[in-house]
């Protein structure tokens, strides 16, 4: 292909009709304010989609425009271009061709680019147009670490050589790109980011250390080592967390946090003693503001609609209840961003702070100064707050405390590990909190799980299995049963896993004097069957059975999310 001419963008959508003249001027200003890109300048305003911007790209050029989000990638054929070049270059090796190799970039005018990705691959090249989302999506996920971590292993295990692995806290404590284990580490770490891990296990073995990501809810094995390494990798972590590095008997918690390249990362670790040396675990916190709103996660238009109603109440306790890992956070995060303005102030109390919030008041937990959420939450009373939100209720006190301060004029927001919405009245019974406590402050339950998003790029219709169109037909009355849904088949875009991405599924419990008055007797069963009754059948096992039928997630993962019931 000849060398691409440049193209003057602006004006380009100007004549293509895509935005008018004073849209233009608007962006350029901007791109003059900020020093950003025209294209995503663009985007940012809104003036312009990023597919409606490539398109006319496309059209220009004469040239195709390829969605990646359908495009099978092949990983060998991608990494023949070096990362750093295709992450400075904006650009991705599609096709390895006889003649010439197919590349996607997001500006196929850049002539500098284009000179050196040819130098680089030593053959011509023939261009295509992308998106920048889905092009960095795509490289997060391709060029991953895994020989990177294997090679700094097995570094390790040949710097340990054959003695017994004990080390001094000057060894431990190397800081510089020549300690391997520090190497090591920031590596997993860095591989973990990219393909959005929230937890990294590190697990000895009896003959080799596992290192597990967990992507999506679920757990998958990153890389395998030499079980020489597991003392100094656990020994390492220990220490930078601040903890007791001579103390392997007995479990421990700690914090650090650590810079990598796409910014800084807080990190939440927990170490347990094995039979085989310490497992360690680590929860990965983005120091980034909280983004989305309600209506991103995936509430029905009645849930969402209650629940804003609930958060314009003055006072009151709302909780979010879940298992672990269940999004419950999120949630809450969302309806402060909601509730955030001049006029209201706003405490959390948090163990962790997980997103920075402007403009609001976030207290960190640290229980070794005897700063708990009893002490804080005593305190926080006394700052004349409109909302609190408890990161977690743990005990009765903090119940307690809570419910206090939803009797006396405040908006109280919390989150407790319940296994639905029906069944938290009763948990808080079974805690020590008096009844008479509960039914005056409690206004609302929102019990929710994650539900797994079938991968769009390799979806397709497949029949369902005996067991699967039985429990699909018990849902559903026998009324109206598909025999097919769409499965994904694993593909580049979700590391083979059919799945991709997650979203939320939600009962609301909204207590009224019914189930006020059911909660004085002494069957949890009248009240869990008048709970049910005042959900309308609006439970969560309802909603996943919905994205099934909307094509949006499996049977299969429907049922592993409702399993409660």
């Amino acid at each position: 292909m000849a060398r691409p001419e440049k193209v003057r963008l602006g004006e380009l959508l100007v004549q293509q009709k895509v935005i008018t003249e004073g849209q233009l001027n608007e962006a350029l200003e901007s791109q003059r304010r900020s020093g950003r890109r025209l294209g995503r300048v663009f985007v940012e305003l809104g003036l312009v989609t990023e597919e409606r911007l490539s398109e006319a790209l496309a059209r220009q050029m004469g040239i195709p425009y390829i969605n990646l989000k359908f495009y099978n990638i092949q990983s060998k054929v991608v990494t023949i271009l070096p990362e750093t070049m295709a992450r400075r270059f904006r650009a991705i090796v599609l096709e390895a061709r006889e003649e010439d190799c197919l590349v996607g970039m997001a500006d196929p005018t850049d002539l500098f680019a284009y000179d050196e990705i040819v130098r680089a691959l030593r053959r011509d090249i023939s261009l295509a147009v992308v998106t920048e989302t889905l092009l960095l999506q795509s490289i997060d996920r391709i060029y991953r670490r895994t020989e990177e971590i294997s090679g700094l292993a097995q570094e390790l295990v040949e710097d340990l050589g054959e003695q017994t692995p004990l080390f001094s806290v000057s060894e431990l404590n190397q800081t510089g790109e020549d300690a391997p284990v520090a190497r090591l580490l920031y590596s997993v770490f860095e591989d973990a980011w990219q393909v959005h891990a929230s937890d990294i296990h590190i697990e000895p073995r009896e003959d080799r250390l596992i290192v597990r990501f967990r992507i999506d809810g679920v757990l998958h094995v990153q890389n395998q080592a030499d079980i020489k390494i597991a003392p100094a990798v656990a020994l390492r972590l220990k220490l930078i967390s601040g903890l007791d590095i001579s103390e392997k008997r007995l479990p421990q918690d700690g914090r650090f946090n650590i810079k990598l390249r796409n910014g800084l990362v807080d990190v939440r670790l927990s170490t347990m003693p094995t039979p085989f040396g310490e497992s360690v675990v680590m929860r990965l916190l983005g120091r980034e503001a909280a983004k989305g709103s309600l209506a991103e996660l995936g509430m029905s238009d009645r849930i969402l609609a209650r629940m804003r109603w609930l958060l314009d109440r003055p006072h009151g306790l709302v909780l979010v209840t879940g298992p672990t890992g269940s999004g419950k956070t999120t949630t809450l995060y969302a309806a402060l961003s909601e509730l955030n303005s001049s006029e209201s102030k706003i405490i959390t109390v948090e163990d962790p702070i997980e997103y920075r919030l402007p403009g609001i008041t976030q207290v960190q937990i640290n229980e070794k100064i005897g700063l708990d959420f009893t002490r804080v939450l005593r305190s926080s009373l006394r700052q004349d707050p409109d909302i609190l939100l408890v990161g977690e209720i743990r005990d009765p006190e903090t119940a307690q405390i809570s419910m206090r301060a939803a009797l006396t004029g405040h908006l109280v927001l919390s989150t407790l590990h319940t296994n639905d919405a029906a069944g938290t009245p009763m948990r808080l019974l079974d805690m020590g909190v008096p009844r008479y406590m509960i039914g005056m402050s409690l206004v609302a339950v929102i019990a929710q799980r994650l539900v797994r998003l079938v991968c769009e790029s390799c979806a397709q219709l497949v029949d369902l299995g005996e067991a699967e169109l039985d429990w699909l037909s018990r849902q559903l009355n026998g009324e109206n049963v598909p025999k097919q849904c769409m499965v994904g088949h694993g593909c580049a875009h979700c590391n083979g896993m059919g799945y991709q991405g997650r979203i939320g599924v939600y009962e609301m419990l909204e207590m009224n004097a019914i189930l006020l008055d059911s909660m004085y007797h002494s069957d949890p069963s009248a009240f869990s069957a008048l709970a049910y009754e005042q959900m309308g059948g609006e439970t969560l096992r309802r909603q996943a059975v919905s994205l099934v039928l909307a094509g949006r997630t499996t049977v299969r993962e429907a049922i592993r999310v409702s399993q409660y019931e």
